[in-house]
């Protein structure tokens, strides 16, 4: 009886391989008409024939094929309308009447004996044709067949390359089919929530979807509808994908994976139907989660850059995408998720409610997210006892989830590379010195001279950052030469702000002023060192009087606009206006450089604690900062304090977050008050 519950399963059949009876047929098509030409091919004659052909003045051409050891005797025009020739001819086919010949075809023996009787006719009949010589019939019917060849397997190539290779989904007649891999019970994805750390915000927004397909009169029992669509935003590297992938493996459901250039293609069309043909696939397979990745690549704003008239490919597959998202057939329980690094041009009629309910924005991580990716990405990493995982993250502010795992791997072979049987804390800190600074150039050669203005220069901006209470604390300074160009480096801790003030924005600037003000103070000369500080100040200043007024000669005037195509060259004000703006950008800048050239006169002696101290180790971090020039005069804590203090605190937690850095003499305005 168990046998016979047994469901029988049909087998699969085969899908036909068209690709394979497109090349039978051609192959057959070109045998054809080789069969066809060999049909009406040339009449084979006698010797005698030929001389009595010679004789009566109806020969027009005369070829010598050495290597068959055969002439082809072609005719003259006048001669083929002969009742001799003619009748002869037509029986061996109408194409044997062609005027451009040859017609016949004379077996000879030794080439040279012909030769001779040839002569001979020549002589007898001077107004028979010359003998023309030809290098073989073989070599070009292997020319032919050599070409043939390469022509079907430059059609076969072709169409595994248009149809995305061979197999069940590479036939010619699918190259509209959907690419998207599919994940469900059988091709199971590994990866848990317990594997994405530092996006505790995040995860909470995407277990809801899949809790929702798990446990769904849960939430419709109070009238709830399960989402659309969920886009995820967020710089590279931060988890966007990882955490999709997450989503596949606690999902239970399945799950279609694709990038947003797989729907782009050489042929009109295709995108369009390879949506439908993927929202076929998922209505089949409902309950089901859908998810693209790098979505701008066909979401972006339709009109755009594009040229009047022209057809965009692009736009109709974002036409055909919105349709079927949110169109007049509704989708039930598909859900999509999708991943973008650039939501500013993306199409809005893409981002509304019913497409996509929600947009979950995943940030670089702060402080303690940072921990807990280090926690992830060293279980498989032999550590040495004594690694303090609060440092690395302290040590990494700004760093993105696939920044760390870098600084780990990167780690991991220093480590093996010097021949360790474990990863110390000073292979961590060469690791993240490579990941920000790149290589070290331990072959560059750099005069004292040279390397003791960038170690005033360094100082300078550790100094003023030190002194200014707005300012950014300092984590490390480096005078190790690294990378193409650079001979130093600064990292900062900045705190999490959405909104700074003028007092902020300026100690920003006078810290970044600290390295030419250095060399000033110290060599009164300057240097090329302080290019990206000047260029970082010059930006800041005019944001502040042409963006956020800060200014109270121009006014609460903004000119920024936000809307604006980045090809527009119009200014929206007046040459007038121009002048003030640049003269007031001037005295920001001037007065900013005084500031900071006084704040290192009165901590000179300080100066060059820190030049002196860094010459001779190169590398320095807060806590030698605090060693050799005290605490910082504020009385707030740094991040690094809060963080490492296990305050309990909500201040103090909420103090602790942060999420960029700045590697370098100072920190932009996040992008979220530019």
């Amino acid at each position: 009886m168990a046998d016979k519950d047994k469901k029988i399963i049909p087998p699969k059949v085969p899908k036909p391989n068209y690709q394979m009876w497109v090349i039978l047929v051609l192959t057959a098509i070109v045998l054809g008409i080789t069969f066809i030409k060999g049909a009406h091919g040339l009449i084979d004659v006698q010797t005698s024939a030929f001389e009595q052909m010679i004789a009566s003045n109806d020969v027009k051409r005369v070829q010598l094929y050495k290597q068959d050891a055969e002439i082809q005797i072609t005719l003259k025009p006048e001669a083929l309308q002969n009742a001799k020739y003619k009748n002869e001819l037509e029986k061996n086919g109408p194409l044997s009447l062609n005027g451009s010949g040859p017609h016949y075809v004379c077996k000879i023996g030794s080439q040279e004996v012909f030769e001779n009787r040839y002569a001979q006719l020549k002589a007898k009949y001077p107004n028979a044709p010359d003998l023309e010589y030809e290098k073989g019939g073989g070599f070009d019917n292997l020319v032919s067949w050599g070409l043939l060849a390469l022509l079907l397997i430059g059609f076969w190539m072709l169409m595994r390359r248009m149809t995305g290779g061979g197999g069940p989904g590479g036939q010619i007649f699918n190259i509209g089919k959907s690419k998207a891999a599919l994940f469900d019970a059988e091709s199971k994805v590994k990866i848990t929530f317990e594997d994405v750390a530092g996006l505790e915000e995040a995860k909470e927004e995407v277990k809801e979807i899949v809790d929702f397909l798990k446990t769904p009169q849960k939430f419709t029992k109070l009238g709830g509808k399960i989402p659309k669509g969920a886009l995820l935003v967020g710089p590279p590297g931060t988890g966007k994908t990882l955490l999709a992938k997450a989503v596949a493996g606690e999902a239970g459901v399945p799950f279609f994976s694709l990038s947003g250039s797989d729907f782009v293609e050489m042929f009109v069309g295709v995108g369009a139907a390879r949506v439908r043909d993927l929202f076929k696939q998922a209505k089949e397979k409902a309950p089901c989660i859908v998810f693209i990745d790098e979505i701008d690549a066909i979401g972006r704003s339709r009109g755009r850059g594009q040229l009047p008239g022209a057809n965009d490919e692009r736009e109709n597959t974002l036409n055909s995408l919105l349709v079927e998202m949110d169109g007049f057939a509704t989708d039930s329980g598909v859900i999509i998720l999708a991943a973008t690094n650039r939501p500013d041009v993306l199409d809005s009629a893409l981002l509304r409610p019913g497409r996509f309910d929600r947009q979950i924005s995943i940030d670089k991580p702060d402080i303690a997210g940072r921990e807990h990716i280090f926690k992830v990405h060293l279980k498989p990493i032999k550590l040495a006892k004594d690694l303090d995982i609060k440092k690395l993250a302290a040590q990494t502010p700004g760093f993105a989830g696939a920044e760390i795992a870098n600084v780990c791997n990167e780690a991991a072979l220093i480590a093996a590379r010097r021949d360790k049987k474990e990863v110390e804390m000073v292979d961590f800190q060469d690791a993240i010195d490579r990941v920000i600074g790149g290589l070290e150039k331990k072959n560059k050669i750099i005069s004292p001279e040279e390397k003791r203005i960038v170690a005033y220069h360094e100082a300078g901006h550790a100094v003023a950052g030190w002194f200014l209470e707005h300012a950014d604390p300092l984590v490390k300074v480096s005078i190790v030469p690294r990378g193409v160009a650079a001979l130093g480096y600064a990292q900062y801790l900045p705190k999490e702000q959405f909104l700074y003030q003028t007092e902020q924005l300026i100690d920003e600037m006078c810290m970044a002023f600290g390295g030419r003000a250095a060399e000033e103070l110290v060599f009164e000369k300057i240097s090329t060192g302080a290019l990206s500080d000047l260029e970082r100040i010059t930006k800041l200043a005019y944001s502040m009087v042409t963006v956020y007024g800060m200014n109270k000669q121009i006014g609460n005037i903004s000119f920024y606009d936000s809307k604006q195509s980045e090809y527009s060259f119009n200014k929206p004000y007046s040459e007038a206006t121009s002048e003030r703006i640049d003269q007031e950008v001037k005295k920001i800048i001037d007065s900013a450089f005084e500031r900071t050239k006084t704040l290192l006169s009165h901590h000179r002696e300080k100066l060059e604690i820190i030049a002196k101290e860094l010459l001779e180790k190169e590398i320095l971090f807060q806590s030698d900062l605090e060693r050799l020039i005290g605490k910082r005069p504020f009385a707030h804590q740094t991040t690094y304090e809060k963080f490492t203090s296990g305050s309990s605190k909500p201040e103090d937690k909420e103090g602790a977050k942060e999420t960029s850095s700045e590697v370098g003499s100072g920190n932009e305005v996040p992008s979220a008050v530019k």
